[in-house]
């Protein structure tokens, strides 16, 4: 697989990663679909192997999320920019502090937008675990599972 059609793997991947944070875009699909046309273009062993690791880890987030809440991001109070900044920061906190690294700048993000907004860190922390309870685990659960699969295929580019 030439340069440029990775270039475009990888930004379809970060397309699917943006499309879990907006609301009606199929982000995890888009994720999977790009590692599927990886697969079917580079047909090595260790391709084939993020293909099934990343099916079987999506399949499980589709399993979770019946547990989880649903997202009703209206309910919350906080506007969509908060869960924006949230997922965002956990994107950058991926790769920055691999894999918890999503969880703390989501988390952040989220407590540090609503305190700027709010004007205290009481009503910072209020707001931030209504949006986590409203919306903010289903949207961390899917954008972990999809940041996961992301960073098997690049973890596959680097050291295969």
């Amino acid at each position: 697989m030439s340069v440029w059609q990775l270039v475009v793997v990888g930004l379809v991947m970060l397309l699917g990663l943006v499309g879990v944070l907006t609301p009606g875009v199929p982000g995890q699909a888009i994720v999977w679909a790009a590692v599927l046309w990886w697969a079917l273009t580079d047909v090595t062993a260790t391709a084939w192997a993020v293909l099934i690791g990343a099916t079987v880890l999506m399949l499980v987030n589709q399993a979770l999320k019946p547990l989880l809440p649903p997202r009703r991001p209206d309910e919350s109070g906080a506007p969509r920019r908060t869960l924006m900044i949230g997922g965002v920061a956990g994107i950058v906190g991926f790769f920055v502090v691999p894999v918890v690294g999503a969880v703390l700048g989501y988390m952040g993000a989220i407590y540090g937008t609503e305190r700027l907004r709010l004007g205290s860190g009481g009503a910072g922390w209020a707001s931030m675990r209504s949006v986590m309870r409203t919306t903010g685990y289903a949207v961390l659960v899917e954008l972990f599972a999809c940041l996961l699969v992301v960073g098997g295929w690049l973890g596959a580019l680097i050291w295969a």
